[in-house]
């Protein structure tokens, strides 16, 4: 059975880095994997908080620093280093095309598709109706899809990735309501 997902995991990483190969994808998915890319939506979301919440934005601020550690925390320091799978970009029977340099650190579980889904789930869930939520959860997907394309993760790592920074995103919320309910009595979502 393992070792049915593991051919599946690595036939898909195949077709993602080396079949879907394009100049589109290409000038795309590789600079969009770089923190500085996002600059202006990081921006544009310190704006929102401070706007919207006001005298309420330090905590928001707080849950995303909480968000952001324990997804670090869990997926680079936790996972990998205990589950220490090798990159696909140094397995030489993949042959993987290398669109930006590969680490010599673990695959397992891939840390931006933890990072983005977690702040991702976090801004989705803070938002409550605001319709453009849903863009958040694309970014964090693309940004995931992404890695595997530019040949420094397997699916399985960002798939199991992203589902981890889903779990820590709601839960660093939750966190946020209840300390909204300690210091202000009320729910910190907005609508």
């Amino acid at each position: 059975m393992l070792e049915s997902l593991l051919a599946l995991d690595e036939n898909l990483f195949i077709w993602v880095n080396t079949h879907l190969s394009n100049a589109f994808f290409d000038m795309i998915l590789v600079p969009i994997r770089h923190k500085l890319f996002w600059v202006p939506l990081y921006l544009f979301l310190i704006s929102f908080v401070i706007h919207n919440y006001l005298r309420k934005s330090w905590l928001v601020f707080l849950g995303i620093i909480i968000t952001i550690t324990l997804s670090d925390t869990f997926s680079s320091k936790v996972i990998k280093k205990s589950v220490k799978r090798i990159r696909p970009c140094h397995v030489l029977k993949l042959k993987a095309v290398e669109r930006v340099h590969c680490s010599n650190g673990f695959s397992f579980t891939s840390s931006h598709a933890t990072n983005h889904f977690a702040i991702a789930t976090f801004f989705f869930l803070l938002l409550g109706f605001a319709k453009w939520k849903y863009l958040l959860l694309l970014w964090a997907a693309v940004i995931s899809f992404a890695q595997v394309y530019v040949g420094v993760h397997y699916p399985i790592d960002v798939f199991c990735g992203g589902l981890l920074g889903i779990a820590i995103g709601m839960t660093s919320y939750q966190l946020l309501n209840k300390l909204d309910q300690y210091f202000y009595n009320s729910s910190i979502s907005t609508a």
